[in-house]
């Protein structure tokens, strides 16, 4: 799963249109370019490639303040379904790697019951994660590898372990009624 297609999405959904400048602006204000590797060639061409799949309709073009005309892009209603897959996706899978970043600014989009419910799905393949890594850890020597892959190991349970512990302290947030979420009156 790209988590650029996830965050261009998500930032056109928050804006309701935006060309890619704008899409561009809000993403660096995240510093997506530092976690998700999201560069200004690659927002355009996610833009186009979006855009292609009827996930996007284009705008007219409008002046830019100093440079060329900007092409203004809105979902569709293909791309809204789109964003509320992957968003959805991305919440239940632990293996998601950095998409997972892309999700979270995203959360909003969600009725508190079904994050927590999404949230908890991904806690039990979590902990199902942890297990498998315990026991690879346990196992290392009978399997024939270098001692220090136990480091390996390691490294993976201690990552399995703070997502366990995140997932619990964001659950714990939103049953205390943190965050106004998609189903909550302004």
């Amino acid at each position: 799963m790209s988590a650029t297609k996830l965050l261009v999405l998500g930032v056109l959904r928050m804006h309701g249109r935006a060309h890619g400048y704008q899409v561009r602006r809000e993403l660096l204000s995240w510093s997506a370019d530092r976690w998700a590797n999201v560069r200004q060639g690659s927002i355009y061409n996610a833009l186009r490639k979006l855009a292609k799949d009827g996930l996007l309709a284009q705008e007219e073009a409008e002046p830019g303040e100093a440079g060329p005309e900007r092409t203004a892009y809105r979902l569709t209603e293909d791309g809204e379904a789109e964003f509320d897959l992957l968003l959805r996706r991305t919440l239940v899978d632990p293996d998601s790697g950095i998409a997972i970043s892309a999700a979270i600014p995203f959360l909003p989009f969600v009725g508190r019951k079904e994050l927590i419910d999404l949230l908890s799905h991904r806690r039990v393949k979590t902990e199902s994660a942890l297990a498998t890594t315990r026991h690879l850890l346990e196992g290392n020597d009978e399997m024939g590898k270098p001692a220090h892959v136990r480091e390996l190991f390691r490294l993976w349970a201690i990552g399995v372990e703070a997502d366990l512990r995140w997932i619990d302290e964001l659950v714990g947030r939103l049953e205390a009624g943190e965050y106004r979420l998609a189903d909550e009156a302004e």
